[in-house]
């Protein structure tokens, strides 16, 4: 049961990650870049088969132009929903 929280949690914060990438107008080769990161980098969180740090959501974030503060509200505001 916790794995599966644990799962959508994750996923959840994946979409918001692609959201906050597309609403931002970047792709993923071009937040790569502002990352200094390979491509392959946003396509592995993006698709789950890399787990982030809090630092990295941060500067993901902040790439996107978006704060940590504004990203975490977000989630918090997804979870919820899913939490029902």
């Amino acid at each position: 049961m916790a794995n599966d929280q644990q799962n959508v949690q994750n996923t959840i914060q994946r979409e918001i990650l692609i959201g906050i990438r597309v609403s931002a107008q970047l792709t993923q080769t071009q937040l790569s870049k502002r990352l200094g990161h390979p491509q392959s980098y946003v396509s592995k969180y993006e698709s789950g088969q890399r787990k982030l740090t809090l630092v990295e959501v941060r500067e993901i974030a902040m790439c996107c132009g978006m704060s940590l503060r504004d990203f975490v509200d977000l989630l918090e505001k997804e979870l919820k929903i899913s939490e029902g």
